[in-house]
């Protein structure tokens, strides 16, 4: 009986130190953002959409190229030769901002044009984005996430909105039982549906990655979680994804997720797997797939060395075009190198065969006029008819015999404003794993490597625009554009050329106090002096007991008995700062373990 009494009054102590920490925290919280001038996220996003339900119209104005901003989405007008961007997010280093605005590029004229329209969806960013040419042009939009400016705060999103491009209008579709809210998922759209699949979730106390596939029906204006038999593809993000219409079949492809190893420890994992979601039994041209299977796609060819961040943009043949992205190698436990790329590579979407791309470079005009006249008129049309297919699948003659060449070991990379590991241009790897030859020519303009570069294609003609570049801890992004002509394969055209000036980055302002911003959340945690604390029945020491501590030795320290058994004490101190929003790590953490400790051997 006085165990049972003495157990009920330890839990006590527990409960009432957990209330007090709780508060304390709380308090914290609402003090720290009074400090920064920042108000709670969802005041946040509240404040945008009362300022975009306060507008009476569209307004389109003609402006420059937009601000630097990266994880945006850039879509193909379905109707007219234009580029439509939206959303977004730009890091200097000390302070993040988010974007919903909406750019309209004019290919034909090089312009730009602003849109706001009334009720638009609040600023987002790691978005999906797809446009659709039903209703004279849609534009669909799902899923994000926002931040505030000092990434104290956090939120996913998981509502659907249309654009009417005739119009200019946004609407917000309101169907329940969708994806829930998260971002680094990929859409794409499917036999008048929109397919949804993985993504993750980060309230920064704990993460979740999803393997879940959902299905909106364009027809119904309803959401489905789809009951997908076969082999699912393992939760990720940041993958890529792609369709083929006219089988009904979808394509995914990499991709990045962080696994627990342990308590307090995360691992990332670079996929390379690729799958294919297709029908189950046979499916008329008009009819909605029902039953849907997942089977993994058995990769040919040269593939690119492991990395995540790559970009993909359908071409035309059920072919896609992926470029860049970034592998992260652990040099020791303490120091990691990123190596980022800017080759390219062309992937058979139906048979998951994978080709570099060598580009030709221009040909002498003089030679084309010649060709012209030796060609008759209906001859030069036919050509022009199939060039596009005819160049993306016969990329590989010169590159599978590997001619030209063996792959560049790695270089540096130096602008003058920073350095950076380049991998090798040609960048690929064969089925076993070695590298393989490129008749990539090095001597032709290619884009700064990067990860996670905007790229679509209209009318056979490649864009590409930003991306991010890494340096350290430094995060560049990058706001330069170009186009591919698909079509002949010969160089890049720059449209806006990289500016060194606009890759910005600004030292944060709280990087200095950070251990002592962590010292005293664990001071509050064990019982420390807060400002402006009123609790009156404040204690100066925490009030926990540990009933499952290993048993303290007689005569033994305190400090020899936490090095004997400092283990069981980091995990108590992890368990304690995730379950309260602490966020303490290091050598703090290891402070409030021995306080922990202290704190038990003093109440035993």
């Amino acid at each position: 009986m006085g165990k049972k009494n003495k157990k009920e009054k330890k839990g006590k102590g527990i409960e009432k130190t957990v209330q007090k920490t709780q508060k304390k925290a709380e308090k914290r919280a609402k003090k720290e953002l009074a400090e920064k001038g920042e108000e709670d996220i969802e005041s946040l996003i509240a404040e945008f959409q009362a300022k975009d339900k306060s507008l009476a119209q569209v307004i389109e104005e003609k402006c420059g190229p937009p601000s630097p901003r990266c994880n945006m989405s850039l879509t193909a007008h379905p109707e007219k030769d234009e580029l439509i961007m939206f959303g977004g997010e730009y890091y200097t280093g000390n302070k993040m901002f988010l974007y919903n605005d909406l750019y309209f590029y004019n290919i034909r004229k090089n312009e730009w044009h602003k849109v706001t329209s009334p009720k638009q969806p609040p600023p987002r960013s790691a978005h999906q984005a797809v446009s659709l040419h039903q209703g004279g042009g849609q534009l669909w939009v799902f899923g994000g996430e926002f931040s505030s400016h000092t990434q104290s705060q956090f939120y996913h999103y998981k509502d659907l909105w249309v654009l009417h491009l005739k119009n200019k209008h946004w609407e917000m579709i309101n169907s329940p039982g969708g994806p829930t809210s998260r971002s680094g998922h990929r859409m794409v759209a499917v036999k008048r549906q929109l397919i949804v699949f993985g993504g993750f979730h980060d309230n920064t106390r704990d993460y979740k990655y999803y393997n879940d596939t959902y299905a909106f029906n364009m027809d119904t204006y309803t959401w489905a979680k789809l009951e997908v038999s076969g082999t699912v593809p393992s939760p990720r993000s940041g993958h890529v994804i792609a369709s083929i219409p006219d089988l009904s079949k979808v394509i995914v492809y990499g991709g990045y997720s962080k696994e627990k190893v342990k308590r307090d420890v995360d691992r990332g994992v670079t996929h390379v797997d690729m799958f294919a979601l297709v029908p189950e039994g046979r499916i008329k041209d008009d009819t909605v797939p029902v039953k849907w299977r997942w089977t993994t796609v058995k990769q040919g060819g040269k593939h690119p060395s492991t990395r995540c961040g790559i970009s993909l943009a359908v071409a035309p043949g059920n072919r896609a075009v992926l470029f860049g992205g970034v592998f992260d190698e652990d040099e020791n436990d303490e120091q990691m190198k990123s190596v980022f790329y800017n080759d390219m590579y062309l992937l058979e979407l139906e048979k998951g065969r994978w080709h570099t791309i060598a580009l030709r470079g221009k040909k002498d005009e003089g030679e084309k006029k010649k060709r012209r006249k030796e060609k008759g008129e209906a001859d030069m049309e036919e050509e022009a008819m199939e060039v596009t297919e005819e160049n993306l699948g016969n990329l590989s003659l010169k590159n599978e015999s590997g001619e030209d060449g063996a792959v560049s070991s790695e270089t540096t990379y130096d602008d003058g404003i920073f350095k950076v590991t380049i991998g090798p241009q040609g960048g690929a790897v064969d089925e076993d794993g070695e590298p393989i030859e490129s008749g990539m020519d090095v001597d032709l303009f290619r884009p700064s490597p990067r990860m996670n570069p905007l790229m679509t294609v209209k009318n056979g003609v490649l864009y590409m625009y930003g991306g991010i570049f890494e340096d350290g801890d430094k995060q560049l992004t990058l706001a330069d554009f170009y186009s591919l002509d698909l079509n002949k394969l010969d160089e890049w055209k720059v449209i806006i050329a990289e500016d060194k000036k606009l890759q910005v980055w600004e030292e944060s302002d709280s990087s200095d106090d950070d251990d002592d911003d962590d010292a005293e959340k664990m001071d509050e945690a064990c019982g420390g002096e807060e400002e402006d604390d009123d609790d009156e029945d404040d204690d100066s020491d925490m009030d926990i007991c540990f009933d499952d501590a290993p048993a303290l030795m007689e005569g033994e320290s305190v400090t020899v008995y936490f090095e004997r058994t400092r283990e069981y004490w980091m995990t108590k101190a992890q368990e304690f700062s995730d379950e309260e929003g602490l966020g303490v790590k290091g050598k703090t953490l290891v402070k409030l373990a021995r306080d922990l400790c202290k704190s038990a051997c003093s109440h035993s």
